[in-house]
């Protein structure tokens, strides 16, 4: 019986531990999409360089997560909730290092972009990078506290997120078609805009898994507030 509890002791420290290192994770790439934003919005390649060089940290976090969850797989074999949150984890982990690497991307695209003279003041790509990094945080929160009303609530930024790429697209496709010049700046910032967008999509799909992983229902192909 002593034996017993002991291992369920260090069985619920390894799963707090994987908790805490995702959270941890999930705050660098918040971090990530932040500066990424900020090295444009500020024209400060040396911080757009620290984002792509930290990414290095996202990838070896995403090792480190996935790791984890397998050891506790194999040797604890977890069941019911706690193998949910286990599966769900190893994906959100993957959607994690994918929004670090976009991340990255944007400051490659900043690095450029501060080259150049700004086609136009920048106002709805912060906008954009302040709900996606919410997104993210709350995606995060929601799986840990299995809280599938705030997930619903990350799933419904998701479309103010596409309208506000869809406007900016329409933005600078009239810079371009005004004056030629612009063409290869603004296919730049609209690229931004594009991974912006792809990381509210990643945060959107996090959201997805914990109401699966809470309520059992697959919402994958529905859209907010369906199926629920």
């Amino acid at each position: 019986m002593e034996e017993k509890t002991h291992t369920s002791i260090h069985y619920e420290k390894e799963l707090q531990e994987i908790k805490e290192t995702l959270l941890y994770e999930g705050g660098l790439v918040e971090q990530a999409i932040q500066r990424a934003v900020r090295s444009l919005l500020e024209r400060d390649s040396d911080l757009a360089r620290t984002v792509i060089a930290d990414d290095e940290q996202i990838n070896a976090l995403d090792e480190k997560i996935e790791s984890a969850c397998i050891r506790l797989l194999a040797l604890r074999q977890p069941a019911a909730k706690d193998l949910r949150f286990i599966a769900a984890t190893i994906k959100v982990n993957g959607h994690l290092e994918r929004i670090g690497d976009i991340a990255a991307n944007i400051a490659k695209r900043a690095v450029d972009l501060n080259k150049v003279p700004p086609v136009k003041p920048y106002v709805d790509l912060p906008r954009m990078a302040d709900i996606t990094r919410e997104m993210v945080r709350e995606s995060l929160d929601a799986l840990v506290n299995e809280d599938c009303e705030l997930a619903c609530e990350v799933r419904e930024k998701d479309e103010v997120v596409d309208n506000l790429n869809e406007q900016i697209f329409r933005e600078l496709l009239t810079f371009m078609m005004e004056d030629p010049k612009t063409i290869h700046r603004a296919l730049m910032i609209t690229q931004i805009s594009k991974n912006l967008e792809r990381i509210s999509d990643h945060a959107e799909s996090i959201a997805k898994m914990v109401i699966y992983m809470v309520t059992g229902k697959n919402v994958r192909h529905l859209g907010p507030g369906e199926g629920l």
